[in-house]
């Protein structure tokens, strides 16, 4: 028998709520009824407990608590937080909750603990009211269970970069079985917002420039998260990163159009495509009308066309800052009102406009009660799926109830360090992700790095520069180290972060390295040049560790909040890197980063280029790995880099009027393009193979090519599909990605690649708002990168121009046939 788990950690017997037998401090008069019944669907399990309840009780399902877990194993306590005052659970819990807030990642607590913490407080909560109903947890997950001890993976912009949409739901399930092994029911991951902007903070939060790269990894991502039993979170809906001059929180002006094509498909394509359960409203207003308080967003788009069923929940305080930020209510109730009606089912973080002034306003007649029975439904039903209205629920996670006698002890100290959340299968495939999303931007021939002292390896290495020697350069503002344990710096990182010197000595044994910072990442100390200037002349080659420092609201170079006024490298990392180059010495630049940089000379006169986005905690291993060759860089740009510092806001899906042209003395033109990355090997393309080059509006076209690995190593080529329509009836971008298939191929082996293109991947949003496929000239670009094509298929879509919906096709089909002799 599994044990209920009382205040004190002594085990007491469970409590059968099937039958009306009261929990230890359940009400007297705790209620049965056919919601217990696992045998009726989600939907009529919620309509029965919605019949039976008072309208506090219904209002108390649509909002959280910010708590944060005993270390010592007791109840969670209301966490304060410098936004709002704290609340008295004394007084909500009568009414039950709808969710947790934050309970692991808030302060660091140990695993184990933390998850008996959280049981005692489940316990409590649905002790406390009249129909058992424990809360949904919920906690961050965009580089893995932000809490203390748990893996951190890449942060989403390597996502982008693996173009690997299986390795990302492979890492997305891994941590969905983290979170709910210790009793979280839902992450608020992914980001789908579309990069606009790279000064923006955020960047690292992304998965990149385009939004079909965009909502394939994040679909993937969700696909992962939710197979563990996890609710995954889609956010931030929409149009959060296209703030003006990229900076947080700020208003949004681009147009409908804009909207339709750029920022909405990667959510319709998570929507449709992934079982996802929530959505996340975004902060931002759009051309004056805050997302929160969108109808035609949230409940028109959303659930009406799309069909979505699930949650809407707020960005944290979102609901509240109609009244404080976007000034569109009055009042908190009026607030209330707004988001409820747009179809705002739970404010996040605490309850501060959905509980008083939103139940007054019910009672002044204000607002409808439906609105209120139409939130709560969805959140009952998402509380069935979860199984927290089962006759036989138990607080005790997964990992507190695995001990061989079936229950779990209560003892807190006893527990302490019973729970490892970074495995080694998790490390193994942290380094995975890490190494494919590493992406080789140049290199004159000096990479890979001979490791052998026999087979040429460099006898001395001088490592320089600010991220050379950082534990955290790896990890974005999210990662729990950063994120939380900043504040705590008495507490042990909880994981292993071997810096890029541990990591370069480990990977080049026979050669000498020494290590200097030459420069603080956002610092404007130049002193320790002269010192990293002679280090580098006395050395056979330089590897430079350049980049950012995570962070929040202005303590990073990167990191939400942290926004940037231009593209140039923080700080003095620009001259530092000049001045090495000054040196002669062949330079290597390392880039520990969360947004793309303009890099200057060395885009130009570095022996080579290799860029990271925040890594992970095995992200200098992986660096390691590919420049000594023992990993093949595999990772292509999701973002464009920049070859100068001031030419934002521009990505490749820029229209004619923005790219370079003589009437602007601005030049757009990027270093290195979205898709780039180079490899160790060389890839030919051939035999390009139209199979009809027409086909109606609703047909669709037929492509062969043969991709051969023509070099001496193993490599990966991306086919990056591009579709470029020369005249339409509104201007479209030059080229957009509409598709791409990733081929491992061996010294020598080549394969028959066969692309299949519906006409519905040419739509676009016409001139009277709705989506269309035009007949004409099309061409489709198979290339490398968004700046090099390799083959051109010229093709024509013939016919009347025809309406399509959501229930388009959204992907071309993709068959390989790998062949065993080279052509």
């Amino acid at each position: 028998m599994t044990a209920n788990i009382d205040k004190a950690g002594a085990r007491t017997p469970a409590g059968n709520t099937g039958t009306g037998a009261p929990v230890s401090g359940a009400p007297a008069d705790r209620l049965t009824g056919p919601w217990h019944d696992a045998a009726l669907t989600p939907g009529a399990r919620a309509d029965a407990l919605i019949a039976a309840m008072t309208l506090r009780e219904k209002v108390a399902q649509l909002f959280g608590v910010w708590v944060g877990a005993s270390d010592e194993g007791g109840e969670v306590a209301p966490f304060q937080h410098d936004m709002e005052e704290p609340v008295a659970l004394d007084d909500l819990l009568p009414d039950g909750l709808g969710q947790l807030t934050r309970p692991f990642g808030t302060a660091p607590i140990d695993p184990a603990v933390g998850a008996l913490s959280l049981a005692r407080t489940q316990e409590r909560i649905a002790g406390a009211n009249r129909f058992g109903i424990p809360a949904i947890a919920h906690e961050e997950c965009l580089a893995g269970f932000a809490t203390w001890g748990a893996t951190a993976y890449p942060v989403p912009l390597s996502w982008g970069a693996t173009f690997h949409p299986e390795l990302i739901r492979e890492m997305a399930a891994a941590i969905g079985r983290d979170m709910r092994s210790v009793g979280v029911h839902q992450g608020l991951a992914p980001v789908l917002d579309v990069v606009r902007d790279a000064r923006w903070g955020r960047v690292e939060e992304t998965i990149g420039e385009d939004p079909y790269l965009v909502g394939t990894v994040a679909t993937a991502y969700v696909r992962g998260l939710e197979s563990a039993g996890v609710v995954a979170t889609l956010k931030h809906f929409a149009g959060y990163s296209a703030s003006r001059a990229g900076r947080n929180l700020a208003p949004v002006g681009m147009g409908a159009r804009e909207r339709a094509d750029i920022i909405l498909p990667p959510f319709e394509m998570a929507v449709r495509e992934s079982g996802v359960r929530s959505v996340m409203h975004a902060y931002t207003d759009t051309d004056g009308i805050p997302s929160a308080a969108d109808r035609p967003l949230l409940t028109g788009l959303l659930r009406d066309t799309w069909g979505f069923g699930g949650t809407v929940v707020a960005d944290y305080f979102g609901i509240a800052f109609l009244k404080t930020l976007h000034g569109v209510a009055g009042t908190f109730g009026e607030a209330a009102a707004a988001a409820l009606g747009a179809g705002v089912d739970v404010e996040l973080p605490t309850v501060k406009t959905f509980g008083g002034p939103l139940t007054d306003a019910i009672t002044d007649g204000v607002v409808p009660e439906a609105l209120v029975d139409r939130a709560v439904r969805r959140v009952l039903v998402q509380k069935a799926q979860l199984g927290l209205l089962d006759a036989d629920w138990r607080p005790v996670p997964p990992v507190l109830a695995a001990g061989a006698d079936g229950s779990a002890d209560g003892d807190s100290e006893a527990l302490r360090g019973t729970v490892r959340l970074d495995t080694d299968e998790n490390r193994a495939l942290a380094r995975r992700v890490a190494e494919q999303a590493v992406v080789l931007l140049r290199n004159d021939g000096t990479l890979p790095l001979a490791a052998d002292a026999a087979a040429g390896a460099p006898a001395r290495i001088a490592l320089i520069g600010p991220n050379a020697d950082t534990p955290t350069a790896v990890l974005g503002c999210y990662a729990f180290p950063v994120h939380v344990g900043g504040r705590h710096p008495e507490t042990p990182l909880g994981i292993e972060l071997p810096t890029l010197r541990e990591a370069c000595a480990a990977e080049f044994p026979h050669s000498e390295i020494v290590t200097t910072r030459g420069a603080d990442i956002d610092g404007p100390d130049t002193d320790g040049f002269g010192e990293a200037a002679e280090l580098a002349r006395s050395a056979d080659l330089v590897i430079v560790a350049l980049g950012d420092r995570a962070g929040l609201f202005g303590r990073g170079t990167s990191g939400e909040g942290c926004d940037a006024e231009h593209l140039a490298l923080p700080g003095v990392q620009q001259q530092l890197l000049d001045t090495l180059l000054d040196t002669g010495t062949p330079v290597v630049v390392t880039l520990l980063a969360g947004r793309p940089y303009a890099l200057g000379r060395a885009a130009d006169e570095a022996a080579a280029i290799v860029q990271s986005f925040f890594p992970g905690e095995e992200g200098t291993r992986a660096i390691a790995s590919v420049l000594s060759g023992r990993a093949e860089p595999s990772g292509r740009l999701p973002v464009s880099v920049p070859r100068h510092p001031g030419s934002q806001p521009c990505t490749y899906l820029a229209a004619r009027l923005g790219h370079s042209s003589d009437v602007s003395s601005v030049d757009p033109t990027p270093a290195f393009g979205f898709g780039h990355g180079l490899t160790y090997t060389a890839f030919e393309w051939s035999d390009l193979v139209v199979e009809h080059g027409q086909a109606s509006t609703e047909g669709e076209f037929t492509l062969f090519c043969t991709v051969r690995n023509s070099g001496a190593r193993e490599g990966t080529e991306v086919i990056q599909v591009y579709l470029h329509d020369p005249v339409a009836s509104v201007v479209q971008p030059v080229q957009r990605l509409i598709g791409y298939a990733r081929l491992d191929l061996g010294p020598g082996r080549a394969a028959r690649v066969r692309l299949t293109v519906p006409a519905d991947l040419a739509s676009f949003t016409g001139r009277d708002g709705h989506r269309i496929v035009e007949p004409g000239d099309l061409e489709l670009r198979l290339s490398a990168s968004s700046t090099d094509p390799r083959l051109t298929a010229r093709v024509t879509l013939t016919g009347p121009v025809r309406t399509v919906d959501h229930t388009r096709r959204l992907h071309m089909g993709t068959a390989t046939e790998i062949l065993m002799e080279a052509p």
